[in-house]
């Protein structure tokens, strides 16, 4: 009886807690077309990972969303016409 006890709780527990997903985005293999087919919020992740990524290759600590503004919207430009180009190769092609 008490097997069955603890068995049922084992498969109660499974259920009631949540599963965590693990989602990991190599983003230099990311397409200029996986790229523009994202939604928002996701384009919106990458151009700050992106700000991120090569404000630390200039070892600047300042954030100046109108750079950042700018820099991702010359990537987006740019992967509209080269779409087979990763986009790690339009931020090293595009990026100020």
């Amino acid at each position: 009886m008490k097997r069955n006890t603890i068995a049922s709780m084992c498969v109660l527990l499974t259920f009631i807690v949540p599963a965590r997903a693990q989602v990991v985005i190599d983003l230099s293999l990311i397409t200029c077309q996986q790229l523009l087919e994202s939604d928002t919020e996701r384009r919106a992740l990458i151009s700050s990972w992106m700000s991120g990524y090569f404000s630390a290759s200039k070892n600047l600590s300042v954030l100046d969303f109108r750079n950042m503004e700018r820099n991702a919207k010359a990537v987006g430009d740019y992967c509209k016409t080269h779409r087979s180009d990763t986009v790690m190769n339009a931020m090293q092609k595009n990026w100020r």
